[in-house]
């Protein structure tokens, strides 16, 4: 069989680098640290509007409990007219793919259920 073998030298730019993966999701994961965001900022990541938001996510109590700084949360929840809602960036970012990963459970758990109950069930007089 016959080899051939090549030398290749390719440009790479004077505003780029190439860094390891790892270095990367690092580098990633780090880019919303001391980084917060106002209502605006979490309508967009979300792509909901506040009342939905805070239908949602931030005022039900099993939520509340972890989200507020008053809990020792990340979320500043404003007490008086002119106060402003902050979150902490990172933290909010991973609750969200928290909340939004149950979610997604619970939705599917609940079509699950439909299907059982729309099929013919198994009497439990058969266990």
């Amino acid at each position: 069989m016959q080899k051939l073998s090549v030398t290749l030298t390719i440009p790479i730019p004077e505003d780029s680098v190439i860094i390891k993966k790892v270095e990367y999701e690092k580098l990633k994961q780090n880019e919303l640290q001391g980084v917060y965001w106002t209502m605006k900022d979490l309508e967009k990541k979300v792509n909901r509007k506040h009342d939905w938001i805070k239908e949602n996510i931030l005022y039900p109590s099993r939520f509340r409990k972890i989200l507020d700084v008053e809990y020792g949360g990340f979320v500043f929840y404003p007490k008086a007219k002119g106060q402003i809602w902050t979150f902490k960036a990172k933290d909010m970012a991973k609750f969200l793919d928290v909340y939004f990963a149950i979610e997604k459970c619970r939705e599917m758990q609940l079509k699950m259920q439909r299907t059982r109950i729309c099929k013919d069930p198994v009497p439990l007089t058969k266990f």
